[in-house]
């Protein structure tokens, strides 16, 4: 939008950190320095802070409220697996291109892998601003107050890393919530930045404000503009009041020592030599904390917490650091303006820079009713798009339910309109759920810590391997809680389920297939005390069924789990209470799934129609990256996992024409709270459920009728691609009007 295609962005990146300390090249920055091991999957000891979902959280961050998508042009670059430049690239080559100045505005992570890997680039950062700590006011985690009322988010994300950024000797100017909370958007300056909208960008900043907003980031890049311009620390801020100050960031708590022995501290619990060279009993080697509910942490009685993880303290000895911090907002030198803020003034007068602009951007008897809860993996979506190819006579796609807590964050709701949309199907409700598993906090990643971060886990899920950005765009988006129009908030999956069931005919009940965690389906029945008696029938993809031989799992990421499969990992108190539950439940597991997991058999049928649609040549090229990726790295040697859970979709239309065998077994679900068990589901012979569990079926019938399903011109794609699009919205109006 801003014409800058030129700029490099950089992301992620796969490598790792020995359990030496060794730094392999391309860390990717997912996890923080404390928690990094070889692989990008872990846990979210500081990130749970951050809520995942609505009401500012993750959610809403990530579809920025749902403006990103409904506001922004879609540019010409795109994430891609394996071409994407990692963050460590794109830093190191900039750094050696020569000197260079770092603005950070979240944690530290990345810039502190690059000074611990490569230090001889320190000598070409000129200087780091940095937005967040806070020194002489109280902190900002709202979440965990309890635990540590003083440190901030930014810092709060990742201590070490931050310790290890103000140590490293690069000179440092921080712009704390000391100087930030001297600068909240006030009526008066929402009310001008109403008025004052003559350019694109100002109509975007102004859209994603609030009032009872500060303008954290924003402000400290100020700051840093106004340095640069004016010579570093040799001039006068024009926005900011600043001084030097002497300062350490907490990385753990006291008594230093007990990190050794009491689990809350990987750099020196049970090594022989602490990790990275770091001092015993020093520093580093206190009580680390280990989430928002620590008990170490808190305090009986008290609503303050005694953890000091990422506060920016004032300090004095060999741990003082001397940092140049912003400690105020300067006022407006014109006073006749409404604006009391000198930075305000300035805010508004560049984005009203008129410099950029952006680009200009429609009956037959019903079958079965059908509602399709998915996770957001890349079978998920082939699923769902040949839900939407089965004639409607056979198969009525009532709603779509999203999992909250599984292979995708939750922001990938916005794939899921745009493939509804390709397919004419906007009038299909979606329903986003929960962001953490059945009965945990809405805060923590208990059990989706088993999903990588990195490749092969949400950086491409998220972006469905890159080929999100080849389909249309959706009228349709993510919107945030919206008080004065509550008619445009994002329905819940009870919400989209009650509504599914006032459209029931008499007589009618519904079928539910779900291919991911059960935690929506679970909080349905929850929540409806008569649920099961609208279902008629519900296909589960997932589950191992260990009851003759050692049929290993695929809870890849946690080796202690040999037996788990992930969606019942990932809720292991859902799958036991739908799993254990009276309802007709067919179950589809890995055993099936792995017989038509193959890249050759699938592709090589997807081949032999003469003729293709839009969907077809979208799956294929989908799939075919899917095996591309799974040849060429290891972080991608699961990718035939995504490819079994077609089947579940299969399966529910075709019956009896896959030629399947299927039998009834008295099953078990384990769900206790341990990792090396939960997940599992066993043969009782006594005082279990009984399922209907599919174990065999004519895989070549199974890849014809997919094939012959995606090819089939009825039904296609209303709009093939983004391209397509885009050709649409260039053509006169009334050419248009008369297609």
């Amino acid at each position: 939008m801003m014409g800058r295609d030129d700029i490099p962005v950089g992301v992620g990146g796969d490598g790792g950190i020995s359990d030496s300390g060794d730094i392999h090249p391309n860390v990717g920055g997912y996890l923080p320095l404390i928690d990094q091991g070889m692989s990008t999957a872990g846990g979210c000891r500081y990130r749970q802070a951050i809520p995942a979902g609505r009401g500012g959280g993750r959610l809403d961050i990530d579809t920025n409220s749902g403006l990103r998508k409904g506001f922004l042009p879609q540019g010409s670059r795109g994430y891609r697996p394996l071409r994407q430049p990692t963050a460590q690239r794109v830093m190191e080559d900039t750094l050696t291109a020569g000197p260079t100045t770092v603005l950070l505005l979240g944690a530290h992570t990345n810039l502190a892998l690059l000074l611990m890997s490569r230090p001889h680039l320190r000598r070409h950062v000129e200087r780091v601003y940095i937005s967040g700590g806070a020194v002489r006011v109280p902190g900002n985690l709202f979440t965990a107050s309890d635990a540590n009322p003083i440190a901030e988010f930014n810092f709060f994300g990742d201590p070490f890393a931050a310790y290890t950024v103000l140590h490293s000797g690069v000179p440092v100017t921080m712009v704390p919530l000391d100087a930030t909370n001297t600068i909240p958007v006030t009526e008066e300056f929402y009310v001008e930045f109403q008025r004052r909208q003559s350019t694109y960008e100002a109509q975007y900043c102004f859209l994603s404000l609030d009032e009872g907003y500060y303008m954290w980031d924003s402000f400290a890049a100020g700051v840093a503009i106004s340095s640069m311009r004016r010579g570093e620390t040799g001039g006068d801020n024009e926005f900011a009041e600043l001084e030097y100050m002497n300062i350490t960031v907490v990385t753990s708590n006291r008594p230093y020592g007990v990190g050794a022995h009491d689990g809350s501290n990987p750099f020196f619990d049970g090594r022989a030599t602490p990790k990275f060279g770091l001092k015993e009993g020093g520093v580093h080697s206190g009580h680390v904390q280990t989430g928002i509910r620590d008990a170490f942490c808190l305090v009986p009685g008290s609503n303050r917490g005694r953890c000091e993880d990422g506060y920016t303290k004032l300090a004095s000895g060999p741990e003082a650091v001397r940092v140049y911090v912003a400690t105020s907002a300067k006022p407006n030198t014109d006073k006749s303006s409404s604006l009391d803020r000198e930075f305000f003034k300035s805010f508004l007068e560049v984005l009203n820079l008129p410099e950029n602009t952006k680009p200009n951007f429609r009956n037959v008897s019903r079958g079965k009713p059908v509602i399709f809860d998915m996770d957001m993996s890349p079978g998920d979506f082939i699923s769902l798009i040949y839900l939407l190819k089965v004639p409607r006579q056979e198969i009525d796609l009532k709603a779509v339910l999203v999992s909250g807590n599984g292979w995708a964050n939750i922001a990938s709701i916005d794939i899921v309109y745009d493939v509804l949309h390709m397919m004419g199907r906007d009038d299909i409700p979606v329903g986003l759920g929960d962001t953490t598993a059945l009965g945990n906090p809405t805060l923590g990643c208990k059990n989706s810590y088993a999903i990588p971060y990195g490749s092969g886990g949400f950086v491409d899920s998220d972006t469905l391997y890159g080929w999100a950005r080849s389909l249309p765009r959706s009228p349709r988006r993510y919107m945030s809680e919206n008080l004065d129009h509550p008619e445009r908030r994002q329905p819940h999956p009870y919400d989209v389920w009650q509504s599914v069931r006032k459209q029931l005919r008499p007589g009618e009940k519904i079928t539910v297939l779900t291919s991911g965690p059960l935690t929506n389906l679970a909080n349905i029945s929850l929540s409806d005390m008569d649920a099961s008696s609208a279902i008629e029938r519900v296909y589960v993809v997932g589950g191992n069924i260990r009851d003759r031989g050692n049929e290993k799992g695929n809870v890849f990421t946690v080796p202690s789990n040999r037996y788990a499969e992930l969606n019942m990992f990932l809720d292991p108190l859902a799958a036991k209470k739908v799993l254990e539950s009276s309802l007709n439940i067919t179950l589809i597991p890995l055993t099936v799934q792995r017989k038509v997991a193959s890249f050759e058999g699938v592709l090589a049928a997807l081949e032999q129609p003469t003729q293709h649609t839009p969907e077809s040549r979208f799956v294929h090229g989908l799939i075919s990256q899917l095996q591309e990726l799974q040849r060429k790295q290891k972080e991608y040697h699961h990718m035939d996992i995504f490819l079994g859970e077609v089947l579940g979709a299969v399966y529910m239309v075709q019956g009896s024409d896959l030629e399947p065998s299927v039998k009834v077994k008295p099953v078990s679900i384990v769900a206790n709270n341990t990792e090396s068990t939960d997940g599992q589901i066993l043969v009782r012979r006594k005082s279990a459920n009984l399922l209907k569990i599919l174990y065999n079926l004519n895989d070549g019938v199974y890849y014809n009728h997919l094939t012959n399903a995606l090819a089939n011109s009825k039904q296609s794609a209303i709009v093939g691609s983004f391209d397509e699009q885009k050709a649409i919205w260039s053509r006169p109006q009334k050419q248009f009007m008369a297609t």
